[in-house]
């Protein structure tokens, strides 16, 4: 556990997210006094509630992405018993297996993959106090988040980030069993309670040779998926699907697109795809998080970078009255608001 901790400390990768923040804070007070207001950047995406600052339902957003691109999506009420969720799956042709996860979410928290009625039953009992969202499971192989933003009155935009998602695996030698193939990866054995939890059905099973074991299916840093630099892959053609995309979400400016999908040649035509999610101000280049690319300052830069073209569209759209900024008091409002519901959603992550 010892050396577990270490590289934790020692790879930049695993820091916390205030490591990576905290010292673009300056800058950010910068172009607050430069656009006299602390809330310029409230005026970025005038679709998204809070530009998506984070406290936007995922239900709202997903409703934005056109419908041959969009998963089937259910909203589950707080206090919704399963006798009403049932219904709604059917009539949205929704089959098993299934992803459910909080509708205002934060770092892959809740998310579970659902395979049967009674799992679903258990989860909604278990975690109603929250609203939450229902999702087709799609079954594309693949996925990427690609970070685009075009400036108001524009004719293109620009993609400044695309990160490929490799999914936690092991590979079996026929001789260890699947809790010791993960203790001994150098990636797997971080994550070793979270991976043990969601495989501990098959943890003492002893994989064949050579035989690959999917451990997670969340594309999420913090459940293990390794975030590669696929920046080499953007290209006019794909920047071209992106366009159209932003031009079918009215008022959309900024922010990175999850996309699950076959493979890359079919997604640049915007064909075998599914967006999972749109993700607005609070998203970020999460192409920064492959150290084999790049170094700790290096992804500070580009986050300082991501936040001049935030001032950029915030004062384009205020200029423009597409967007309004907010005020001081209503920004500590919200940071408070925020607070709480992440402590909510994680005490009922722990309990």
């Amino acid at each position: 556990m010892k050396g577990i901790h270490f590289k934790k400390y020692t790879n930049w990768e695993y820091w916390p997210s205030y490591m990576f923040y905290a010292p673009v804070v300056p800058y950010a007070l910068y172009l607050a006094l430069k656009s006299r207001s602390f809330g310029f950047f409230s005026a970025v995406n005038p679709s998204i509630e809070g530009s998506g600052n984070g406290l936007e339902s995922k239900f709202e957003t997903v409703q934005l992405i056109p419908e041959k691109y969009r998963p089937k999506t259910i909203y589950i009420e707080i206090g919704e018993k399963i006798a009403n969720t049932i219904p709604k799956i059917v009539i949205n042709n929704i089959k098993f297996p299934l992803i459910i996860k909080p509708d205002i979410g934060f770092r892959g928290l809740l998310v579970k993959k659902i395979n049967s009625v009674n799992e679903l039953s258990n989860y909604i009992n278990k975690y109603n106090s929250i609203p939450l969202l229902l999702q087709e499971f799609i079954e594309f192989e693949n996925e990427c988040g690609v970070f685009y933003h075009r400036i108001p009155g524009e004719k293109t935009g620009t993609i400044t980030s695309i990160t490929l998602k490799k999914y936690l695996t092991v590979v079996g030698n026929g001789i260890s069993s699947l809790l010791e193939l993960i203790k001994n990866d150098s990636r797997a054995k971080i994550y070793v309670t979270l991976i043990s939890e969601l495989n501990k059905d098959k943890l003492h099973t002893i994989p064949q040779k050579d035989e690959e074991i999917l451990l997670n299916y969340i594309g999420n840093h913090s459940k293990g998926t390794q975030f590669i630099n696929g920046n080499h892959l953007i290209n006019k053609k794909l920047t071209n699907f992106l366009d159209r995309l932003n031009y079918n979400i009215p008022d959309w400016y900024y922010g990175r697109v999850d996309i699950k999908y076959n493979n890359f040649d079919e997604l640049v035509k915007g064909e075998n795809l599914k967006i999972i999610e749109i993700n607005g101000i609070i998203s970020e280049p999460t192409h920064i998080y492959d150290p084999s690319k790049g170094n700790y300052f290096q992804a500070l830069k580009s986050i300082k970078d991501h936040w001049k073209i935030i001032y950029k569209i915030g004062i384009k759209n205020n200029k423009l009255n597409k967007g309004n900024f907010t005020n001081l008091h209503y920004l500590i409002s919200l940071y408070i608001k925020y607070r709480k519901y992440l402590k909510k959603v994680r005490n009922l992550s722990t309990n």
